[in-house]
């Protein structure tokens, strides 16, 4: 704690966060770096594998492989948190199961599940991308930007 806020506390309030800060739990920051590294990792070698099933068994090519992969990985995703195994997987990696778009999934689906007890129309569809519904919005907002300005620099740059 500072000591401008050391300051502006009684006596007895230092003691007490001097007594709280000794036995505060101090977090394994390196370990919990490996576990979202290695986790995040193997989701995202999981998703090169889709990738390369798709493209040998269903002739994708490396152009259009993205949008069938990232599909499969949701539904993956969602499965996993239905059944509740992607929640278990995210208490032991943390911020690795969040990155890769597998947290996304997880964040559309749990938000369903969460609300599921108010109906579909008013509980799911009112309550699922609540927590998504910033990432599609500036996904797509992004998208509309850089497609105007390299639409611009074509057509009108001659590049």
């Amino acid at each position: 704690m500072s000591n401008k806020k050391k300051k502006n506390l009684t006596p007895t309030q230092q003691q007490y966060q001097d007594f709280a800060n000794k036995r505060e739990v101090k977090r394994p920051v390196f370990k919990n770096c490996i576990k979202a590294f290695l986790v995040g990792g193997t989701i995202c070698a999981i998703g090169q594998g889709i990738s390369t099933f798709y493209m040998y068994f269903f002739d994708f090519t490396e152009q259009t492989v993205g949008n069938p992969t990232v599909a499969t990985l949701i539904f993956i995703t969602m499965l996993l948190t239905g059944f509740g195994v992607y929640d278990r997987m995210a208490q032991f990696a943390g911020a690795g199961t969040a990155v890769p778009v597998t947290g996304f999934g997880n964040a559309v689906i749990s938000a369903a599940i969460e609300h599921r007890t108010e109906g579909f129309v008013l509980g799911v569809g009112g309550n699922m991308f609540k927590l998504a519904g910033s990432v599609i919005l500036f996904g797509v907002f992004s998208a509309f930007i850089i497609a105007l300005v390299k639409t611009i620099l074509i057509e009108w740059g001659g590049l």
